[in-house]
Order: structure tokens, then C-alpha cells, then sequence
């Protein structure tokens, strides 16, 4: 029988109480339920895997991510969703990987109505949902319009060219275009709308996706945070002269390149320093407001470093000792920085090994949440990795495929990483533990994992009519 609640409870211990002394204590109240956390999902745009101290990065300061890796746990196997932008948030979105997903890669292809996101999975569990930034999955006359796809609150760019500029002149809030000045850095404008959409919803639980355009060209940050790094590095200056005869323009769509930068080092350097900067405002923010142990702060990046705009991405460097950058399917185009964050829900002061990847990240937020997973998901929950458990046994494999340069595919098994460059192509097979940068291919001397990978690929992703394999040459040898 279910104990009486405490009004109920009253008179009859007072009428005990007159002749027959009370000697077991009452029964202990009914528990409210406990909250379920919040998230906050912070994603850099090209920043690679050795762009943070933490992971080794002596040339750029970013002591507020350091902190937040000291204060939580660091992983050093979470691969993004592709090795360029769309893909990759894309899968994040779906927890889908590139052989399931409706978007492989970059260009003019919204999400569906029939797409179950994140955000709708979580917002069915009564969260607010928000994301900030670059969207890049429709535009405003799209199914795929944030607004659309299960967020409460939308503000940013949506489409993918015009997060090429760093100072827009114009965004989107909940489908609605507004003006903003040419001098205000959007990236600013970004963190200032995060720490709004946090105070209005922090009686939670909500889920935040912040999407910063920085560090992806153009190469542009305030003064004061190229001021910084002025005079630390030599600098060689990249020269457009058509893109600056061009701005600003009208329709950044129709565009001619990224404009000059004299200083694209400094640049750089200030543009992921001046991120770490406002990932400490967030962080401090939930301090304030006294939710730290209820909010899971996740910071990634959504592929490898780029090379555009002046950008060296081995002087830094942005991802050795990894093989490749962005547009690559070795571990330097799509192995990218994770961090996590939550005091007292994920360890603190931890480096992990767990592999887990963008599509994991959708089951896991509902395990927490205590919602169920749409069907078709690729992803699984890793909840209990991020709680400081074992991993409870080996995962399925992790499987990319990439369309710009004919036909590529990535698999992901284990220890063993293999490589293919068209549908008929040998597969070049590393094994990471011995040889992180990927520099032996060991297919020769391991037939069985080879076999093992090539009757992997003959399921592993369906046919796409956005990017047949004909067209994009996979059957030639």
C-alpha cells in the first residue's frame, strides 16, 4: 500500500499519540524526481584535433578549454560526422553516419520533413532547444530550416557559403531575417545569444547546439585578438585582390574567394584563442546561475583543419602527428577534439581512449534525457564512457564515405583503420595503435582484416539518388 502523505498522516499520530507512545519513525518522504541534465553542445568549424593545449598545442593559448579539460574528461578517439561541413552536422543531427544519411556532402541539400533530429528527440522530453550559429543543413524557403527541424530558438547563418565570412551583415532568428552591422563579428554575436537563450531556460532542462564559424576561413577576428599573437610568428600574406575589390557585396553567395589577410598566423591563433575566451563566458555563466552539476558541456570541431584563406595547418599544427586535413578520410581529416564537462556526472582530470564518433551523440543524449532513439539511428549511447565507465564491449564499426574527389570510404575497427579510394580499389588497412599517423600500410601482412573490412563495406551504406556512384566515378579502377 502506498504510505499516506504527510496531511493525511497527521491526525492519526496525534490520536496514537494520546495513549500509545510512537516508537518507529514515520515514513521517509517520496523523492521528487531527479532533474535530467541539460546540454550544451559547443562545435568549433575546422579545428583540428592538435588546435588546443590539451592536446598538445604550444603555439596558441587556450587556457579556458585546458581547464575545461582538466575539470572533465578528454577523449582522444571522437571522429566527427564527415571530413567536411555538412556531412558532419548532418550526422551529428541524425545520428546517422555518411552511408545512411540523406546529406553526404557539401552543397544545396536540406533536411527532410521526415529527418528526426536531436532536437526533436529531445524537445518530445519536454527540453527547450536552441541552437546558435551555423546551421548549413536549409535555408530559409526549406524543410531543413532549423525552426523546422525541432528548435525552439534559432539564430545564426543557414546557409553553409555565407558562414564563409566572419562578418555577415545579415542572419537568421526562427526563420526571420535581421540586420546586423558589418563591424559586429559574429562570432560574438553568438556566444551573446547563447548566454541569453541559457538565463531564459535555466530552470532547464534545455539543449543548447552552438555552432561557432571560427576558425574556418575567411581568416577575420577583432584587432584585439590579433593583437595578441602580433609579432610572435613570421608571416607569409595571402593576397585576393578581386575578393577585396568585391566586398562587401550584396549576395554573399555569388562570391570570389576569400579577401586578402597580411597576418593569416596571428590571425589564426587569435581566431581559436578568442573562442576559447567566450567558451569561458559559458562556462562561467552556468557557474552563476549554479548549474554546472545539471548541464553537460560537450566542445568538438565538425572535421580536420583547412588550408584556405592563408592558413598553414602545419605550422602550428593544427592535426599532427595525424595523417591529413580537411577533405581527407585519413585520422587528420575527421579525428577532431571532445571534451566533456559536467562536475560530479562525468569524471574530472581524465584522458580517455573511447572511440566514439557525431552519430553517438543523439542516443546518448536521449539515454540521459530518458527518451527513446528514432529508428535507423547508426550511433549508440555512450553514457556510461561518459560517466567514467568501462566500455562494455567492442562497438560497431565507424564507417565515412566522401564524394568531392570521386569515391572515398573510411572504416573505423577497432585497432584497424582502413582506407579506400574508389569502389574498386585495394583498401589501404593502419593499425592505429602502432602507427597513429598512418604511415604503413599493413593490408599485405593482415588478409583476414582485410576480408573482414571489404565484407564490412558490402553493407555498409545504401544507395543515395543526391550521390549515385556512378557519377561520382566509384566504379572506375
Amino acid at each position: 500500500m502506498r504510505p499516506l502523505s504527510r496531511p493525511a498522516r497527521l491526525p492519526l499520530l496525534l490520536l496514537l499519540g494520546a495513549g500509545v507512545a510512537c516508537t518507529s519513525p514515520p515514513p521517509a518522504e517520496e523523492e521528487a524526481p531527479a532533474r535530467p541534465p541539460s546540454f550544451v553542445y559547443i562545435m568549433a568549424d575546422d579545428l583540428g584535433w592538435a588546435d588546443l593545449g590539451s592536446y598538445g598545442q604550444t603555439r596558441i593559448d587556450t587556457p579556458r578549454l585546458d581547464r575545461m579539460a582538466a575539470e572533465g574528461t578528454r577523449f582522444t578517439q571522437y571522429y566527427a560526422g564527415s571530413t567536411v561541413c555538412a556531412p558532419s552536422r548532418a550526422s551529428l543531427m541524425l545520428g546517422q553516419h555518411t552511408g545512411h544519411a540523406w546529406i553526404r556532402g557539401n552543397g544545396e541539400f536540406p533536411l527532410r520533413p521526415e529527418d528526426v533530429t536531436v532536437a526533436e528527440v529531445l524537445k518530445e522530453a519536454g527540453y527547450a532547444t536552441g541552437v546558435v550559429g551555423k546551421w548549413g543543413l536549409g535555408v530559409e524557403d526549406t524543410p531543413g530550416r532549423p525552426d523546422l527541424q525541432g528548435f525552439d530558438y534559432s539564430y545564426g547563418i543557414l546557409h553553409h557559403v555565407y558562414a564563409h565570412r566572419q562578418y555577415a551583415g545579415h542572419l537568421w532568428r526562427n526563420g526571420e531575417k535581421v540586420e546586423v552591422s558589418r563591424d559586429d563579428y559574429v562570432n560574438d554575436l553568438f556566444t551573446d545569444e547563447a548566454l541569453g537563450f541559457i538565463r531564459r531556460h535555466q530552470q532547464g532542462p534545455f539543449f543548447l547546439y552552438l555552432a561557432y564559424t571560427s576558425p574556418h576561413a575567411e581568416l577575420r577576428v577583432p584587432e584585439d585578438s590579433v593583437a595578441a599573437y602580433r609579432g610572435r610568428f613570421e608571416e607569409t600574406p595571402f593576397v585576393n585582390e578581386k575578393a577585396d575589390a568585391d566586398w562587401p557585396r550584396a549576395e554573399p553567395r555569388k562570391w570570389s574567394g576569400y579577401r586578402s589577410q597580411p597576418e593569416p598566423r596571428a590571425t589564426y591563433a587569435g581566431m581559436v584563442s578568442r573562442i576559447d575566451r567566450d567558451v569561458g563566458r559559458i562556462l562561467d555563466l552556468l557557474a552563476e546561475l549554479g548549474l554546472e552539476q545539471d548541464t553537460i558541456v560537450f566542445f568538438t570541431s565538425d572535421n580536420g583543419p583547412h588550408q584556405e584563406g592563408g592558413h598553414d595547418p602545419h605550422f602550428f599544427p593544427s592535426a599532427e602527428p595525424l595523417r591529413g586535413i580537411k577533405r581527407d578520410m585519413y585520422e587528420g581529416g575527421i579525428r577532431v577534439p571532445m571534451i566533456v564537462r559536467a562536475p560530479g556526472r562525468v569524471p574530472a582530470g581524465q584522458t580517455s581512449d573511447a572511440v566514439w564518433a557525431h552519430w553517438d551523440v543523439l542516443p546518448t543524449l536521449a539515454a540521459w534525457a530518458g527518451a527513446t532513439s528514432p529508428p535507423g539511428v547508426d550511433g549508440v549511447s555512450v553514457k556510461a564512457v561518459l560517466e567514467g565507465e568501462e566500455a562494455p564491449g567492442e562497438r560497431p564499426p565507424l564507417y565515412w564515405e566522401f564524394h568531392e574527389r570521386g569515391f572515398e570510404q573510411a572504416v573505423r575497427m577497432g585497432k584497424w583503420k582502413a582506407v579506400r579510394h574508389g569502389l574498386h580499389r585495394p583498401v589501404e588497412l593502419y593499425d592505429l595503435d602502432a602507427d597513429l599517423s598512418e604511415a604503413t600500410d599493413v593490408a599485405g601482412m593482415n588478409p583476414e582484416i582485410v576480408a573482414r573490412v571489404e565484407e564490412y563495406l558490402k553493407g555498409a551504406r545504401t544507395e543515395s539518388t543526391l550521390w549515385p556512384l556512378e557519377e561520382a566515378g566509384a566504379s572506375a579502377e
